[in-house]
């Protein structure tokens, strides 16, 4: 009887550096103080590359509603945003403690 074959450790592949930026200033953004206070400023590390930086901060450009102020003296960026009006149909309204009635399986 044979021995069953060891199943090799699948590699993982690195996160590029922009993944890790992604990554970062999506944690940031979406951090509870940030939502809370709307605002967060995010460093540019030396470790971010300049294409990475740019393209990142680039996407949030497009994004409406949200301020970008540039600030030189520590290469890093400050975002401000207004929370969504209730009249949003991007801001999705539930009761938690709404009882949905469903039939019962018996």
């Amino acid at each position: 009887m044979s021995l069953p074959e060891k199943k090799k450790p699948q590699e993982r592949e690195p996160m590029s550096s922009l993944e890790r930026l992604n990554l970062r200033v999506a944690g940031m953004i979406n951090h509870p103080i940030a939502q809370d206070q709307m605002w967060v400023t995010i460093h540019k590390l030396e470790t971010d590359g300049d294409r990475e930086w740019n393209e990142v901060m680039g996407a949030i450009a497009e994004v409406d509603g949200i301020d970008m102020v540039f600030n030189d003296e520590d290469r890093s960026v400050t975002l401000k945003w207004v929370a969504p009006s209730d009249n949003d149909p991007r801001v999705q309204v539930r009761d938690e403690f709404e009882v949905l009635e469903e039939a019962a399986p018996f």
